[in-house]
């Protein structure tokens, strides 16, 4: 038996209004489709809904029992509607993001919280890891985006660059070079680079040896197994020094600064699957695109990068660029 919901309407409407004429007018259409759909429905049925007379219709006892059930049916079903309605808009559900960059300040914490004032019931899932394991993930549809830095070629993947980050040196307050507003790669031939074994250290490492190298020094690298925080403890004991993007800079920490490594800039990217229909994360990269042209980056499918010095590098390299912008390292 083949029940369709205009069938149910059609019926509702016709017990409450009397009439199949004035049920068509309050449904907006032809009378002769309602009483079709009504006789075809009484077909499937095997019963009889109405009494039909001149002056109007009224409900018969096997129509009084499908009634109840067909309001309650319909209510069903707007109920459902309105909880799935607003998913669909994209005002509720979740969007599962991929970072390697810091949220303290910049644009992945403008936009973040721009969302969250506009979406406030989309639960918003981060996770901070390597940039190829959040690639891998938003290929299996486990992460909606990753933000990440470079510009990967990806053909199975949309991407579109962002923003762009500055890259700063961090050394211990008392360095003679902490004087300075901003530093040149020729400032550092003679320092003690400190990196951690874990992500993104050995990043780090590639992108020191590639520019410390076209300009023939063989840098001073020294590893230790920490995270950031204690990292950075090591470079205000005086031991050496590190690199860190601009977006970290907001956190403070104790007997060290932060300079400008002139000439060099990252640029930031969002990867995500082109068959990701979740509707949050359409809305979300709808704001991205907005906030992005309004701070006069130009983004897009194909991804669109700044000219820049770090933007130029081998691809070999890209990896060491998205060293620079993770904030905290849960590695050991």
């Amino acid at each position: 038996m083949t029940i369709e919901l205009r069938h149910l309407r059609y019926v509702v409407a016709a017990s409450r209004c009397g009439s199949f004429r004035r049920a068509a007018v309050s449904l907006g259409i032809e009378q002769s489709a309602i009483s079709r759909r009504i006789r075809d429905l009484e077909d499937e049925l095997g019963a009889s809904l109405f009494n039909r007379h001149s002056s109007g219709v009224i409900l018969t006892h096997a129509g009084k029992k499908f009634v109840r059930h067909a309001r309650q049916a319909l209510s069903e079903v707007s109920c459902a509607a309105a909880d799935v309605g607003p998913i669909g808009r994209g005002e509720e559900g979740a969007v599962r993001i991929g970072i390697f960059s810091s949220l303290a300040s910049g644009f992945l914490a403008q936009m973040l919280r721009s969302y969250s004032d506009r979406y406030g019931d989309v639960r918003i899932d981060i996770a901070e890891g390597s940039p190829s394991d959040h690639i891998s993930a938003v290929r299996q549809h486990k992460l909606d985006v990753a933000f990440v830095t470079g510009a990967p070629s990806l053909s199975d993947c949309d991407a579109a660059q962002f923003w762009t980050e500055r890259v700063f040196v961090v050394l211990p307050d008392a360095h003679p070079l902490a004087e300075r507003k901003s530093i040149r790669w020729e400032d550092l031939h003679a320092e003690t680079f400190i990196l951690s074994e874990g992500d993104p250290g050995p990043e780090i490492h590639d992108f020191l040896i590639k520019h410390l190298a076209d300009l023939g020094i063989h840098p001073s690298i020294e590893r230790h197994r920490v995270g950031r925080d204690n990292l950075m403890q090591i470079v205000s004991f005086g031991r050496g020094i590190t690199l860190t993007s601009e977006s970290t800079v907001a956190t403070q920490f104790p007997g060290v600064v932060y300079r400008r490594l002139e000439g060099e800039t990252l640029p930031f990217c969002a990867v995500w699957s082109p068959n990701n229909d979740n509707p949050a994360w359409r809305r979300m990269l709808s704001l991205a695109r907005l906030t992005a042209r309004r701070n006069g980056i130009c983004d897009g499918k194909r991804l669109t990068t700044t000219p820049t010095r770090a933007a130029s590098m081998e691809s070999s390299a890209h990896g060491a660029h998205s060293a620079l912008s993770r904030s905290r390292d849960p590695s050991p």
